[in-house]
């Protein structure tokens, strides 16, 4: 009985942490690049866009497919990697953001063409667009995998180029 009260006092605060919903806040101090701050970090250039609205949310997650996508309190509380930058879709010119990486290695990337700037992913056919570091041709209706997301952090600024997918039929996406 106490061992079952001990393990129940432990897990009980864990499960209610884990439910806790997303803040748009979390990760975006550590992931925000400073002028002449020196390490790790992704010059992430946007191509593909289908218009100028809206605002473009770079993540980056742990380079593992069973971390990659997961919900950014659960890998914060688990002391995992979790990184975010959001910046406002200029009118015109290159669209890029920078975001730093905890240290040189390989991370999953994703980029969010939040186009009603609702902070959620809206994937009808008018929707939001999606971009993934290891730049695919297209995707399917499933969660993804790492090895589509894999991008890889030097010891600088990594420059890297990422192409969005917009929605393409009933359950596909790929470049406009």
């Amino acid at each position: 009985m106490k061992r079952l009260l001990i393990l129940t006092t432990l897990l009980v605060p864990s499960i209610a942490l884990a439910q806790l919903p997303s803040s748009p806040s979390l990760g975006i101090a550590e992931g925000r690049c400073r002028a002449g701050e020196p390490g790790p970090a992704f010059l992430v250039t946007v191509t593909g866009l289908k218009d100028r609205k809206g605002t473009m949310k770079a993540e980056i997650y742990p380079g593992n497919d069973a971390d990659f996508l997961q919900d950014d309190n659960i890998l914060i509380n688990a002391g995992k990697t979790f990184r975010r930058v959001v910046v406002d879709v200029p009118a015109s010119g290159p669209v890029q953001l920078c975001i730093r990486a905890p240290g040189p290695g390989a991370y999953g990337l994703t980029i969010l063409h939040d186009r009603n700037s609702d902070r959620r992913f809206d994937k009808g056919y008018d929707g939001d667009g999606l971009g993934f570091g290891g730049n695919p041709a297209s995707l399917g209706p499933f969660k993804p995998k790492i090895a589509i997301g894999r991008a890889v952090a030097g010891g600088g600024v990594t420059p890297v180029s990422v192409r969005l997918l917009y929605r393409r039929g009933l359950i596909s996406f790929g470049p406009l």
